[in-house]
């Protein structure tokens, strides 16, 4: 399990150059308008979201899992607990196809539980350069 923030920046090769020397690791995936690393030390999943003209930097947190049943068991238990929002099962967004649900906070923060299933699926013309994890700007 890692922590996930997810950031709105203005210039997408100005960050990528900041946090490949911040936390002294490449990108794992790059797209127009998006990239992310998946940093070991400390375990963080930092999404990056070229959203220029943003009212907030922070885009979204959330908790990336690497087993099924995590998402399950978190599914059962904000839904228990009444703070469950959306989820979502095979949904390809973010590059990636993933199982996920969400729950947003009293003011408004929005958090996701998420699992990749396939980190490089194809991507059609329909859904190409759609970045639907992300908050929009």
């Amino acid at each position: 399990m890692r922590l996930q923030l997810a950031l709105n920046v203005r210039n997408l090769d100005e960050a990528v150059a900041y946090y490949a020397k911040l936390f002294n690791v490449e990108p794992h995936k790059r797209r127009p308008g998006y990239a992310n690393f998946a940093v070991d030390s400390p375990p963080l999943k930092l999404v990056l979201f070229e959203h220029p003209g943003a009212a907030e930097r922070l885009n979204h947190l959330g908790v990336e899992v690497f087993d099924p049943k995590q998402i399950t068991e978190t599914l059962n238990r904000l839904d228990q607990a009444g703070i469950l929002g959306d989820v979502e099962q095979g949904t390809t967004c973010c590059h990636a196809t993933q199982d996920k649900v969400w729950s947003d906070e009293p003011e408004g923060l929005r958090w996701e539980w998420y699992r990749i299933t396939d980190d490089g699926p194809e991507i059609n013309a329909e859904s190409e350069g759609k970045v639907c994890c992300a908050k929009p700007a």
